[in-house]
């Protein structure tokens, strides 16, 4: 199959090659500015370790602050577990939402339907781009990552960054696609976006509290936040089975998009 076979792919590509440029950027430079200040603070280690034992348990379990001291326990509570979280959580609705429902909405969508392209094809060929916009990023964060590492001393090992960045798309990567499902399902944009959105919230939630006792523990293992980052990969390295779940979950719902997708009235 050549890429003459792909329009919508390369009209969607064609199109956001911006906004994922400045997605790029602003990736970078959020990195930059938190991890950049690492070497600062490792030189006061004693004193960040008592400000954190002077902190409630649940604030530095909740936040991650408990490795903070360490490189790789750095950048995954300022950047991975937080900062980068936010940013991606809003690429993920924003990019699932534009897929299918923000273009029902328009009335475009109607419109590329009626030139005889399948629902099907505008699914996947829309999805595939959310992919490769990602997997772009994907190379931003492990190459900033790796320029960081080598001049703040942050002491993390390049598989390991492959594996956190992973982690990370994997959650956008599920997040966009209940964005997709929904859109696929409703058309309807605001659904879209609180799904997609309400998804990354509710994980980020039963993480904090299934951390605070044995018996909520349950709301840990259900959370995709978990999923990622429950075994550090930036300092353990690769969690196959969270990533399992991860692209696994997303998977099955690209599937039950294309099927609602597909027994639906366009524009009702």
């Amino acid at each position: 199959m050549t890429t003459q076979t792909l329009p919508l792919l390369r009209h969607t590509l064609r199109e956001t090659w911006f906004s994922t440029a400045v997605w790029a950027v602003a990736t970078a430079a959020a990195m930059t500015l938190y991890l950049g200040l690492y070497p600062s603070l490792s030189t006061d280690s004693q004193g960040l370790e008592d400000l954190i034992a002077s902190l409630p348990s649940e604030l530095v379990a909740t936040l991650g602050l408990d490795s903070i001291s360490t490189g790789a326990g750095y950048a995954q509570s300022t950047f991975f577990g937080l900062l980068g979280f936010v940013l991606y959580a809003i690429l993920a609705v924003s990019w699932g939402t534009a897929a299918i429902a923000s273009d029902e909405e328009r009335g475009t969508l109607e419109l590329t339907l009626a030139h005889g392209v399948s629902r099907t094809r505008v699914l996947l060929e829309r999805v595939t781009a959310i992919l490769i916009r990602l997997l772009l990023l994907g190379v931003v964060i492990v190459a900033t990552l790796s320029l960081l590492n080598a001049m703040a001393d942050l002491g993390i090992k390049f598989a390991h960054m492959i594996a956190v960045t992973l982690a990370l798309l994997g959650l956008t990567v599920l997040a966009a696609s209940v964005s997709v499902m929904m859109g696929a399902a409703t058309g309807r944009r605001n659904a879209a976006l609180m799904s997609g959105a309400g998804v990354l919230v509710l994980s980020y939630i039963m993480q904090a509290l299934g951390g605070q006792s044995d018996s909520l523990s349950w709301m840990s293992d259900a959370s995709p936040y978990n999923w990622a980052y429950g075994k550090l990969p930036l300092a353990n390295g690769f969690d196959w089975s969270g990533l399992g779940l991860l692209y696994g979950v997303a998977a099955a719902l690209i599937v039950a998009s294309w099927i609602l997708f597909n027994r639906r009235d366009i524009g009702r």
